[in-house]
């Protein structure tokens, strides 16, 4: 059973229809005792770093979220602003994220940027694998996914680097940590490939 965290964040909705569609199921998760009955967990995330962290924060849902991933071990899927609070924090704001993947999430650096609008980075991209996962089973890589972002996350150990992304400069666009994994593009707005992505995820 696959935990879809709502804190207030997200395309949560968007999540649960792919999961219907493909007849895997999942729960929305809104307070934390709920995180007892799942054995996957998803953060999804649109929106800014601080906010995100404060609901998780004054929701008790961040105590919670750490025993269940760090100790307890369960997979957990950030998805864009649910991939950057994985990390150490972020220029974007004040507060610590749930350093869970070591890292600083930094703002595209807009003069190296070619196209313009130079940020959000926002459309359809290729995504490339540094080492083959099967969270990418199935995955078209010339299809790409869909981002809408303008900050990324810089990874202090390239080890946990699962795959980068061109937008002027490679960035990451996928982190791994044991069991704990992020994107920063949008799935569940990624037609075939995401929903490739989504059903690989629940299969962990």
């Amino acid at each position: 059973m696959i935990g879809i965290i709502n804190y207030g964040s997200g395309n949560v909705q968007a999540i649960a229809n792919i999961y219907n569609r493909t007849n895997i199921p999942y729960k929305i998760i809104r307070k934390p005792d709920e995180l007892n009955d799942v054995d996957k967990l998803i953060l999804p995330g649109v929106g800014a770093f601080d906010e995100t962290m404060k609901v998780l924060n004054s929701s008790g849902l961040k105590e919670k979220l750490d025993e269940e991933v760090l100790v307890n071990k369960k997979p957990v899927l950030g998805i864009c602003v649910g991939m950057q609070i994985l990390s150490d924090g972020s220029e974007e704001g004040d507060l610590k994220g749930l350093g869970w993947i070591k890292g600083y999430v930094k703002k595209f650096d807009i003069l190296k940027v070619r196209e313009k609008p130079f940020t959000p980075h926002m459309g359809w991209n290729n995504v490339d694998p540094k080492i083959q996962h099967h969270l990418f089973n199935s995955v078209e890589n010339d299809l790409g996914f869909y981002f809408v972002h303008s900050y990324y996350f810089e990874a202090s150990n390239v080890n946990n680097i699962l795959a980068t992304t061109d937008y002027g400069d490679k960035f990451t666009s996928a982190v791994i940590n044991e069991n704990i994994y992020g994107v920063q593009f949008h799935p569940e707005k990624s037609h075939s490939n995401g929903i490739h992505l989504l059903s690989n995820f629940s299969r962990f």
